[in-house]
């Protein structure tokens, strides 16, 4: 089939876009190139005559009119967001913009579109979304989000978020589009921008530089390699009802502290300092205002539903990261001078 993608050149969508050429599907990558954008990412698959790239801001209606009438897309998948929460606590109305408006506008064009070809059968609008519209969990290992958890938005960010998947929930209720909605735990991997606590790590760590850990590092985050996400989403995208949701998990939870530790012995085993270990580089900061104390998934409704679960633990994960960071500083080393690349956003004052 053929995908309409948004996002595509971001961390999450290049690893759709790269997966679903690689299983025959058409790709029409739609991205505006904002400042976490990377086309390197899709540089893979960029001469595939099943990819086709157009560079649009999905706040803008008439030119999404456009795509939809000039590639016939078979579905869409809506990768498209401004996505760190840092950002958002010092400039919420990026996140309104894009996450709020942007989807109503993919929303309605996606919708036009639909009717326009006589509400095919196969179409589905996919949104991907993030559990921490759930909001946070107790310490207690039992507790989970599921499918079915209130929604308790404690950021800008996931308040955006959570604002658009009640947008996708009420155009199918309304409307009848055929719509999917996953939430996923916290993903990393190759391609990811160097503002997010991983590659942060990593290339700090590298660099000699302190290793910052918010509070006291005993926040909790269910860790998701990215290529096992976008298996998900293309599963779901294939197979899954209209109106369902699902939450995709990596069923690997870790305190922040325990991941930097992990990270830093990976790096003493792949590239070990002259002296001492990378461990002796965290550093403790202020944490963030509403940092939520702990995300971790109920996968079960997926892998009942649909078989899928994760295949990487996140000590596989994390060392094919490193050796991915290692192997291409050629692609990091220049997003280092991106605006808000290495400074500590997101204090609130």
């Amino acid at each position: 089939m053929k995908i309409l993608v948004t996002g595509g050149a971001g961390f999450i969508g290049s690893a759709v876009v790269r997966q679903a050429v690689a299983r025959g599907h058409g790709v029409v990558n739609v991205d505006c190139l904002t400042y976490a954008a990377c086309l390197e990412n899709v540089a893979p698959v960029a001469d595939d005559p099943l990819y086709a790239f157009e560079q649009v801001d999905i706040r803008d209606r008439d030119a999404l009119n456009r795509i939809f009438a000039d590639h016939r897309p078979d579905t869409v998948m809506h990768l498209a967001a401004e996505s760190h929460v840092d950002r958002s606590i010092d400039a919420p109305g990026a996140f309104i913009d894009t996450n709020v408006t942007g989807t109503y506008n993919m929303l309605e064009a996606a919708r036009a579109y639909w009717i326009e070809a006589d509400k095919p059968a196969g179409f589905r609008f996919h949104h991907i979304s993030t559990d921490e519209v759930y909001g946070s969990l107790p310490a207690d290992p039992k507790v989970l989000f599921t499918e079915d958890t209130p929604y308790d938005p404690r950021s800008p960010y996931s308040a955006s978020k959570a604002s658009s998947d009640h947008l996708v929930r009420a155009w199918f209720e309304t409307y009848g589009l055929p719509t999917l909605i996953t939430n996923c735990s916290n993903n990393y991997g190759p391609y990811h921008f160097p503002e997010k606590l991983i590659p942060v790590i990593i290339l700090n760590a590298l660099a000699g530089k302190a290793l910052p850990i918010y509070g006291d590092g005993s926040n909790i985050r269910d860790w998701l390699f990215v290529e096992d996400h976008a298996d998900a989403l293309l599963t779901v995208l294939e197979r899954a009802a209209p109106g369902t949701t699902y939450n995709i998990g990596g069923e690997n939870e870790r305190t922040n502290l325990e991941l930097v530790r992990t990270l830093c012995d990976i790096l003493d085993e792949k590239q070990p300092k002259t002296k001492g270990t990378y461990a002796d580089q965290i550093t403790f900061v202020t944490d963030r205002p509403g940092h939520d104390a702990r995300y971790a998934i109920d996968p079960s409704r997926i892998r009942a539903d649909l078989g899928w679960r994760p295949s990487v633990t996140i000590e596989e994960g994390l060392a094919r990261t490193v050796d991915w960071y290692l192997a291409n500083e050629d692609w990091w080393h220049p997003l280092l001078t991106r605006a808000g690349v290495g400074k500590r956003l997101g204090t609130g004052t």
